[in-house]
């Protein structure tokens, strides 16, 4: 019988020989292996571990991208028997009438139509997202060359489905116009890229607000993770607080409704209003299971970051996704409805080749004329020139590659890649694509060229053949890496100036608007008014110094007779105004 020592020793022979066979071959010399100091087996490790870091993004931007709600419409929804556990065939008699759907069909309780539309457009989104990660990823490795992985960006995802298009479709632009408005911010960043503007325009913006930007993005994305839709529940609803401890079971949870007062004096649902899901703990407050599930998906997942575990998300992930998956538990993700039980019947196919049947072209320009349509459109720009030029300066220079002046090999590319890759997206129903900072561990494991990215892009290629299980994962599964992807965002703190007030004030109003607005734009909007209002005295007092120059030059040099004596007293007066 062989040594373990042996095979171990045939093993690394094996690997360094095809190392060194693809270092002399066509692509280790397009990719600069030898020239960058990197193997073959190493690119494929670290882009191994880059995927591990950022395949959460599978199922968390497909589950928040569904709360737009897609191209589902009221269309979707189907006629109900006024008592709901009668079916439409069989509803007769005076006590039964047939209710044809309306706009209030679209949130809890859903309709039963509606409902199956959201998930055949879950699918459709898990496959977009899966298609543009993999496009983007191989435009970054085949043209860049960088080691870099590209994939639908957190905080403009959920920006797209909460602020721009609404929970289900409630918001200012409709799901079709702002795929339209992605495309053609696409479009103007492609351009950007071309001309070599896109890095001049990141300076435009006040540090402050750069900065605290992406703390308040993490913050929003925590605050997504912590509530009932799309998180572990552990925040809930409150009248008189708007939000409280929640985590109770659904037993335990009731709808509101508006009610109005009648001319009789009776109480009676208010005729517009819209009934909201089971959103008020009545008692039982943190009881619920599935927040406890939610919160030991948390604990691995934190662990695992702790001790720098590759592919912490995943952990969590899978562990919490796996228990829920388990039939006849108080967390099952299969609820005894017509609805659960189709849903488990597609999750135990496990591989399904699912095409993209409704999002995929979806795109519409018929609300380009209105303000809301480019107020998302220049939110979009604004958010991707800030998150993927700053990701992509900080991941070149943390894998050596910046020069001097900041600049490095294949930034050109690297722009044109994600410009490129964001219209894509919009082609397939998703919001903007962005390099992921993840892609630090795959450079600390020794990636140094676009083999790495091209690794990723094989692995989401695989992922396209398991959109069941992709489908089935929980909101409490969900959740975890939300609020921990915004515990790593909140880095960005630290850069903040907290002693200087005109830099803190903005930095600090950015951060809490973004989360308690419910809305990315909102804090960047309040952000910047706020440091423009902060700063408008010392542009005023630099103005009126630049016009008392242009005065006692105009005294001291009339008819435009310039003299040395007189020319050296000026600038030295305009040295002395400036410095002021």
């Amino acid at each position: 019988m062989e040594a373990p020592e042996q095979t171990a020793k045939d093993s690394h022979s094996l690997v360094s020989r095809v190392d060194s066979y693809v270092t002399g071959t066509r692509v280790g010399k397009h990719f600069k292996l030898a020239e960058r100091g990197t193997t073959f087996s190493t690119e494929v490790r670290a882009g191994t571990a880059t995927f591990l870091t950022m395949a959460y993004i599978l199922a968390v931007n497909a589950s928040i991208l569904t709360d737009s709600g897609g191209t589902c419409t009221v269309k979707d929804c189907i006629e109900l028997c006024s008592d709901h556990k009668v079916p439409v065939s069989s509803c007769t008699g005076p006590t039964h009438r047939i209710i044809p759907p309306d706009a209030s069909c679209k949130f809890p309780p859903l309709n039963p139509g509606y409902e199956q539309c959201l998930q055949r457009t879950q699918r459709d989104l898990i496959v977009a997202t899966v298609v543009s990660s993999l496009i983007g990823c191989l435009l970054m490795g085949t043209l860049a060359n960088l080691p870099l992985g590209l994939a639908l960006g957190m905080g403009t995802n959920a920006y797209f489905a909460y602020t721009m298009v609404g929970f289900h479709g409630s918001g200012k632009v409709p799901y079709k116009s702002a795929l339209a408005a992605i495309f053609i911010e696409g479009m103007i960043f492609l351009l950007l890229s071309a001309v070599g503007l896109r890095a001049k325009l990141e300076q435009l913006v006040p540090k402050t607000v750069r900065v605290s930007s992406m703390a308040g993005i993490g913050l929003f994305l925590a605050f997504i993770g912590l509530q009932n839709n799309q998180g572990i529940g552990l925040i809930g609803y409150s009248p008189s607080t708007l939000v409280t401890l929640g985590g109770c079971p659904r037993s335990s949870k009731v709808a509101l409704a508006p009610v109005v007062m009648l001319a009789n004096g009776t109480d009676a649902l208010e005729p517009q209003g819209t009934v909201s899901g089971d959103i008020l703990c009545l008692g039982n407050h943190m009881e619920s299971p599935t927040l406890w599930l939610g919160i030991v998906g948390f604990i691995i997942i934190a662990y695992c970051l702790v001790n720098n575990v590759k592919g912490a998300m995943i952990y969590g992930i899978v562990f919490v996704t796996v228990v829920s998956w388990l039939r006849n538990t108080a967390v099952k993700v299969f609820p005894d409805t017509e609805e659960g039980r189709s849903h488990y019947r597609y999750f135990r196919q496990i591989m399904d080749v699912h095409s993209i049947k409704t999002t995929a072209g979806a795109l519409s320009f018929e609300d380009i004329g209105k303000a809301s349509f480019w107020e998302a459109l220049a939110t979009f720009l604004y958010v991707d020139i800030l998150d993927t030029t700053g990701t992509l300066y900080s991941m070149a220079k943390f894998a050596g590659f910046t020069d001097a002046n900041g600049d490095f090999e294949g930034q050109y590319f690297a722009f044109m890649s994600d410009a490129s890759s964001i219209m894509v997206g919009s082609l397939l129903g998703t919001s903007p694509l962005t390099a992921f900072v993840e892609s630090s561990v795959g450079i600390k494991e020794g990636g140094r060229t676009g083999l790495t990215a091209i690794t990723v892009a094989g692995y989401f290629f695989l992922a396209f053949f398991f959109t069941p299980l992709l489908a089935s994962i929980p909101p409490w599964a969900v959740g975890p890496p939300l609020i921990l992807v915004g515990v790593l965002m909140m880095r960005s703190v630290v850069e903040i100036e907290w002693e200087d007030m005109r830099q803190a004030i903005p930095a600090f109003v950015t951060i809490i608007l973004m989360p308690l607005t419910y809305s990315i734009a909102y804090g960047m909007i309040g952000g910047i008014g706020t440091y423009v209002v902060l700063r408008a005295g010392d542009w005023g007092r630099k103005i009126l110094g630049r016009y008392q120059i242009w005065r006692d030059m105009g005294q001291c040099n009339p008819g435009n007779e310039a003299s040395n004596g007189n020319d050296n007293s000026i600038r030295r007066r305009d040295k002395v105004v400036l410095e002021a």
